[in-house]
């Protein structure tokens, strides 16, 4: 991988998803060391972490901006090479993060944050799309237990369903470590 044209997406680490009721605290603290060493990893290396946020005005819960909780997770507050808000589920329809990765000729993009299978596994289709390179790090992405029809779908189970879909047609997969040892 070529540093200078990958980019690190921290995609919705923010303080509204602990309010949410299916967070589990848990699954957050075996996610949090992955999240971090990443983190740090590009820090250490130069390269641009560009933090998304998620947010919904006017719906009074956690994501709306007027409850204050639009703002990095605690532990994640970093500095970043630039910040975008965005209120859909991928973090380029409604943003101008597309023209900042061009601008930078960032051709290669490392996806990791919240929640798995929901913005990062958009995010990372439509970046596929539109021409990115895309290394889903799995393990540095983090999710909760879902129930449909009475069957409760295991965050394990999730993940392992959007790797299913994403590796070798829009995304590759690889673990936190592996990507760190490219870097």
């Amino acid at each position: 991988m070529i540093q200078s044209k990958t980019a690190l997406l921290l995609i919705d680490v923010q303080a509204s998803f602990p309010s949410r009721d299916y967070w589990l605290e848990s699954l957050a603290q075996a996610w949090r060391p992955k999240q971090r060493a990443l983190l740090n990893a590009a820090q250490a290396s130069d390269i641009p972490v560009v933090r998304i946020l998620h947010e919904e005005p006017g719906s009074q819960g956690p994501f709306d901006p007027a409850v204050g909780l639009i703002r990095p997770l605690d532990g994640f507050d970093d500095k970043t090479a630039v910040t975008f808000h965005k209120r859909v589920h991928n973090a380029f329809s409604d943003t101008e993060l597309e023209s900042w990765l061009r601008e930078r000729d960032i051709t290669q993009l490392a996806i990791s944050g919240m929640r798995t299978e929901q913005c990062c596994e958009t995010t990372a289709r439509v970046a596929s799309d539109l021409g990115f390179s895309v290394d889903f790090v799995s393990d540095a992405t983090l999710t909760f237990p879902m129930t449909r029809n009475g069957i409760t779908w295991s965050a394990d189970d999730i993940k392992a369903r959007t790797e299913l879909v994403l590796e070798d047609r829009f995304a590759r997969i690889i673990s936190t470590q592996d990507l760190i040892n490219e870097w």
